[in-house]
């Protein structure tokens, strides 16, 4: 008897486009930066700073990891690591002024996109289905700011109306949908990254929110 064959990715099995990992790295050291500079926000201690870098940096990153088989990617990685770390150390030697809350909502709206994006891709390396992998996408974009939150007393974004897990799945399944239609992954990454951060700065701008149930 043969063995069923799987489904062929888009993406080679265990490889992503050099440029989907600038993405990666850009998706950590902006939701690292995010988590240090709520810290700074409630004024905690740089050991906080540190804690909050990496957690919000790395969370999304592994969970989905487990979830789709691969090796947590920052376990083998020095750089993740120093990444988070280095954000917390710039927050916490800049001078306050420089930073507020709306700095907090920008650098969180590049790291939900470009991580979202990101997290869509791996999945379909790694031979996801195309709509857990779009799911991958938003759960790699949203854990780690909503740990974030949680950790921070904060109320999380998803009780909020605001459009942030509308902007990851609209990264997330564009990366899917671009790729399913032979698309090359860079091409396709810039086209995701940029519209979901389009969709989340229009929000951010104009205070755009899904309508709440209200019967």
């Amino acid at each position: 008897m043969r063995p069923a064959l799987r489904p062929v990715s888009p993406l080679p099995l265990h490889l992503i486009d050099p440029l989907l990992r600038y993405l990666d790295w850009a998706g950590v050291a902006v939701f690292a930066l995010s988590g240090a500079l709520l810290a700074a926000v409630k004024r905690l201690t740089l050991v906080t700073f540190a804690f909050f870098a990496v957690v919000t940096g790395v969370g999304g990153g592994t969970v989905r990891d487990l979830l789709i088989g691969a090796p947590v990617f920052w376990i083998h990685e020095n750089a993740i690591l120093l990444i988070c770390l280095g954000a917390a150390l710039v927050v916490w030697l800049l001078p306050r002024r420089l930073w507020n809350e709306r700095a907090l909502l920008w650098l969180d709206a590049v790291g939900l996109a470009a991580y979202a994006t990101y997290g869509a891709a791996k999945g379909l390396a790694f031979d996801v289905a195309p709509l857990p992998a779009i799911g991958m996408g938003v759960l790699t974009g949203c854990l780690g700011g909503i740990v974030r939150d949680v950790l921070a007393g904060e109320p999380s974004i998803l009780l909020r109306p605001e459009l942030y897990v509308t902007a990851a799945a609209l990264s997330a399944a564009l990366t899917v949908g671009l790729s399913l239609a032979g698309l090359a992954p860079p091409v396709a990454g810039i086209v995701a990254a940029l519209a979901g951060f389009a969709l989340r700065a229009a929000a951010i701008a104009r205070g755009w929110s899904l309508p709440a149930y209200s019967r």
